[in-house]
């Protein structure tokens, strides 16, 4: 397997400000992802930034980042100046990690990998993992996703799909038996050359509505891969709650 992980990270978080750089067990958390991609079977890690201290933080570590531009609309946006600037070519496989998940499944890079390089025809892939609790099931917080028979997103929606209609009529508080629905996990594979032609495509009237990025993929026709894991990921780091907690972790697993 082949493929590069590429990990955006800026400063501006409203929840956590200077989250990138907030210490766990003594090291920046962008470092402790980075850390953890190194566990996969990635041949090249790289840290996407916009931020001078954050760049520096990386590369006193050991690892590679590069500076991109400050006005870009979204993440994504931000990996395709990167793949521009390391020159990857088209054919080049990119995972895209967030930096605020330090103890992210390196087998999870390597399973949404692998789905692009079994189909060269496969622009993108993703993950998901099956619900199991109807909270969970209706709560729009919760992305859902529904597959086609090849394992590709049909859609992404924050409402509960697949809607099981008799079972649903009577009773909402528990998912009928082998119900398959599916909760999306936030973590994207391209290739170097879609991630080019993505940032040229025009926003979608969905993805405003459901204020869902991936829609637009859809919405223009491209395919999406999805890998269904076995287990539900460990969560990021999105407030100070979170960054307690994976203190925590490090501390206990020492």
């Amino acid at each position: 397997m082949s493929y590069v992980a590429l990990i955006p990270a800026r400063m501006k978080s409203t929840r956590l400000p200077d989250k990138p750089l907030a210490d766990i067990g003594g090291k920046p958390m962008i470092v402790r992802v980075a850390e953890r991609v190194g566990l996969s079977a990635a041949i090249r890690a790289v840290v996407a930034t916009d931020d001078l201290r954050i760049r520096d933080a990386v590369e006193a570590a050991g690892f590679e980042a590069v500076l991109t531009r400050e006005d870009h609309p979204s993440g994504t946006d931000r990996l395709a100046e990167a793949a521009d600037l390391l020159q990857l070519a088209d054919s080049d496989i990119v995972i895209n990690v967030q930096g605020d998940e330090p103890l992210i499944d390196p087998a999870l890079l390597d399973h949404v990998a692998a789905l692009l390089q079994a189909d060269p025809d496969l622009p993108m892939a993703t993950a998901a993992h099956r619900i199991h609790d109807a909270a969970d099931f209706f709560n729009p917080n919760v992305v859902k996703v529904v597959l086609d028979g090849r394992s590709r997103a049909l859609y992404f929606s924050r409402a509960p799909i697949a809607w099981a209609r008799d079972a649903f009529a009577a009773d909402k508080t528990t998912l009928p038996d082998g119900f398959d629905g599916l909760r999306h996990i936030g973590i994207y594979g391209y290739r170097a050359g879609f991630l080019r032609t993505y940032s040229r495509l025009q926003a979608a009237p969905l993805e405003g509505w459901e204020a869902l990025e991936q829609l637009r993929v859809l919405w223009h026709g491209y395919a999406i891969g999805v890998h269904v894991a076995e287990h539900a990921p460990a969560p990021g780091v999105d407030t100070p709650e979170d960054l307690a907690r994976v203190r925590e972790f490090f501390a206990a697993n020492a």
